[in-house]
């Protein structure tokens, strides 16, 4: 696929006033027609931007149009017209047997192989979905271009159910004189069937859970004061060194890795280094109905001289909230060469909206824990004590496949493994680890090769486990085990010294 495109070039006409044309309008939409504008998006018409390439292939597009086909029949000769569209406001599909709204779409471009996002068609109700990742309802003379302003366009965004990432946007288009009461509500359903039959089709892997949003201390865990940085890889300490020195030196930091390396923690190990006394709040975005009250509550600390908030998941910010939030901690950006009062963590420098990466000073990022063997059994160790209060013993198998296993859910994986063994017991052996800890592929899987994988890896892991043993646990051959042990990327755990074995 190609490409999202380039805002086209501003026209030579005057841009209306976004503040005069939207005086009444909500901050979304004020916020929205500013961005139009900024884009250099034409007030009078949409300018096509046209790819021939479209994945037809992509389960976005299969379970959407199976769920906007379904949903088709139910709404025959209606003057509404369904759509997908992809995360960068390509649309896919668009049905609808009203001969009048497909042919006055057709001159607007809003078809299957044009892009509708903000940079192209200015505030409309498909780009702003996708802008604020929230459901949008745009009205008439809500939208940025005059001649999008004989519609009315519901969409609600589509969340990938198993990492939370923006895959698209469900968008249904009628006339601005027909009763839009219903139809947030009815692209509201679709796009959530979407996303549940995307899982069922899917890896087969749990829901990643929808953030809540939270605020809180940073003065537990085995990185806090007194605990001391169990992390003893090369890596993770240059990735803390020049987190510090960026921070001694008054620089806007973000630091930047995968889910759950570690960000916020080596953020608020590099401010303890500086200022041990100082206050750290570690502020995790929520959805985007509960922004505003999430705003309030802590960015009143920003101003407190002993206080440092670390702001997390800005990338899953509405557009506009994402702005108010630049210009408020632009405000509060220090010149004098001291600390700045907050550091920002995201997957990659790319995925800080740009109001708030035009901010940044200084990048820092945070291996994976791939590729920190050294900081697995210090870390799990750690996490043991945290949660018992007192030393816990690893075998040395246990350690072994503990350090082997490729930990693609990085150190929030390891310390929920870590959890679960020492809950059951004082010493961990390989028997009391999640079977998840011998997957060595890459590939995901269903839910029945997960339940396959999970059996395989149970017998192979009990006390006295041999493959013989094994095989006749679970009732099949030898040959066979070895098969689905290659297949599955199982990491053996290393011979028991039972003598039985």
């Amino acid at each position: 696929m190609d490409p999202a495109p380039a805002a086209p070039a501003a026209p030579s006409a005057p841009l209306p006033d976004p503040e005069l044309e939207a005086r009444d309008a909500a901050p979304r939409l004020r916020a929205s027609w500013r961005r139009s504008a900024r884009y250099g998006v034409p007030p009078d018409e949409v300018l096509p931007v046209f790819t021939g390439s479209v994945d037809t292939g992509s389960l976005l597009y299969e379970c959407a149009h199976e769920v906007l086909t379904g949903l088709h029949r139910t709404i025959t000769n209606e003057p509404v017209s369904l759509m997908v569209a992809d995360r960068d406001g390509l649309v896919l599909a668009r049905l609808g047997d009203d001969r009048d709204i497909r042919r006055s779409l057709d001159q607007v471009h809003l078809a299957p192989g044009f892009f509708y996002s903000e940079r192209t068609a200015g505030t409309n109700g498909l780009g702003l979905s996708l802008a604020d990742r929230a459901p949008s309802l745009v009205r008439a003379s809500e939208h940025y271009c005059t001649v999008l302003r004989g519609y009315t366009c519901a969409a609600v965004p589509v969340l990938d159910p198993v990492d939370g990432d923006l895959a698209g946007t469900i968008n249904f288009t009628t006339w601005s004189d027909s009763s839009p009461d219903l139809l947030l509500a009815l692209a509201q359903a679709a796009a959530g069937a979407t996303s549940a039959l995307m899982l069922a089709r899917s890896t087969g892997r749990p829901v990643r859970p929808v953030p809540r949003g939270e605020v809180f201390h940073v003065v537990g865990g085995p990185l806090a004061p007194g605990h001391g940085d169990p992390c003893v890889s090369a890596g993770w300490r240059r990735a803390v060194a020049a987190a510090e020195a960026a921070t001694a030196a008054g620089r806007v930091l973000v630091v930047v890795g995968e889910p759950g390396a570690g960000k916020a923690a080596l953020a608020s190990l590099a401010r303890r280094r500086l200022a041990r006394r100082e206050r750290i709040l570690h502020a995790r975005a929520p959805e985007p109905a509960d922004v505003a009250a999430w705003l309030e509550l802590w960015t009143p600390a920003l101003r407190d001289a002993d206080s440092c908030v670390v702001v997390s998941g800005v990338e899953r910010l509405p557009a506009w909230v994402a702005e108010e939030l630049a210009a408020t901690l632009g405000g509060v950006r220090r010149g004098d060469g001291r600390p700045q009062p907050f550091v920002l963590t995201a997957p990659d420098l790319a995925a800080v909206p740009a109001s708030m990466a035009a901010l940044v000073d200084a990048v820092v990022e945070v291996p994976p824990l791939r590729r920190r063997a050294d900081d697995v059994l210090p870390l799990a160790r750690a996490v043991a004590r945290e949660e018992r209060h007192r030393e816990v013993a690893f075998t040395p198998r246990a350690a072994q496949v503990l350090e082997n296993c490729s930990w693609p859910g990085n150190v929030r994986q390891l310390r929920r493994v870590v959890r679960d063994a020492v809950s059951r017991t004082d010493v961990v052996d390989v028997a009391h680890l999640a079977p998840e800890v011998l997957d060595g592929g890459t590939r995901p899987l269903t839910r029945l090769e997960r339940l396959e994988r999970d059996e395989i890896a149970r017998a192979l892991m009990a006390p006295g486990a041999t493959a013989t043993r094994a095989a006749e646990e679970l009732g099949i051959g030898r040959a066979t085990l070895y098969r689905k042990i290659a297949h599955y990327g199982l990491a053996l755990p290393p011979r028991s010294p039972d003598p039985g074995a």
